[in-house]
């Protein structure tokens, strides 16, 4: 039946490739799986633990230590399966010339990257799974339920789309600038301050949660989180914003890389 849908047979022996590069050094993939959790607990456990010295009783805009440290805990789920992607090998694509062969071949560069990003979803679902369960044997997801789980992971899905549209767009502009690392480490700094991936957006000023509103970066981490939570729903204006700004990226994409074919010269082949 494939036989008759070339185009997916391509999509999918490129998920398996990609999966394959993924996967191929064992100790590698093995620290991927076990090293969230243990981040979160030498550094984000501690690091609060300390700040609420014990005190049971001590609220920090709405969030006691165990609120506190179950918001930290989403947000490192959420960080897994919504914004792991990175656009390094995309810019070294134009960069070093390499995108010359996706000229010619019937598998073009954005079919090829967004397969790519495919598949690299698929071993971070499998990583933040490993992770909820063993934070939720711990004790810390004690209100986790099927339907904010589904829901959480269905958001983080839109969430995916959005941040590789973004890191997309930083990745193709190495058809101006020789260094595009630079741009996503500014992204990612910006994206954790404004997410709320660093702290509750109920810690910001009013002023500054007014206005991130209308941009993504809430969507990024915060929402997410609290669909998890079971505070939120699908059922909200969220999707559709996070749909809008996907196709916003994907429109600014489609010019960047029309812009930049005019200029390419395949100079690192």
């Amino acid at each position: 039946m494939l036989s008759n849908f070339p185009n997916i047979q391509k999509w999918i022996q490129t998920i398996r490739i990609s999966w394959s590069t993924l996967t191929a050094y064992r100790v590698n993939f093995f620290l991927q799986v076990i090293g969230p959790s243990l981040v979160f607990f030498f550094i984000k456990y501690n690091l609060w633990s300390s700040i609420y010295r014990g005190a049971e009783d001590l609220i920090i805009q709405g969030y006691s230590f165990t609120q506190m440290i179950n918001y930290h805990a989403w947000s490192l789920v959420v960080s897994l399966i919504a914004g792991g992607y990175a656009s390094h090998n995309l810019a070294e694509d134009i960069r070093m010339g390499r995108i010359s062969t996706y000229l010619i071949y019937p598998f073009n560069f954005w079919e090829f990257h967004t397969a790519s990003f495919i598949s690299f979803q698929f071993m971070q679902t499998f990583i933040s799974a490993i992770t909820i369960l063993s934070i939720f044997l711990l004790g810390i997801f004690e209100s986790l339920t099927l339907a904010s789980l589904l829901s959480g992971y269905l958001f983080c899905f839109l969430v995916s789309l959005m941040w590789f549209s973004l890191q997309y767009m930083t990745g193709i502009l190495s058809f101006w600038l020789e260094e595009t690392w630079i741009l996503r480490v500014l992204l990612q700094i910006m994206s954790a301050f404004l997410s709320g991936a660093i702290l509750p957006l109920e810690l910001y000023p009013n002023w500054i949660t007014k206005i991130l509103v209308y941009t993504p970066f809430p969507y990024l981490s915060y929402y997410p989180i609290k669909i998890f939570q079971g505070e939120h729903s699908l059922l909200s204006s969220a999707p559709l914003i996070i749909v809008a700004w996907t196709i916003v990226f994907a429109l600014v994409n489609k010019f960047i890389w029309n812009r930049g074919m005019k200029l390419y010269t395949a100079a690192g082949m």
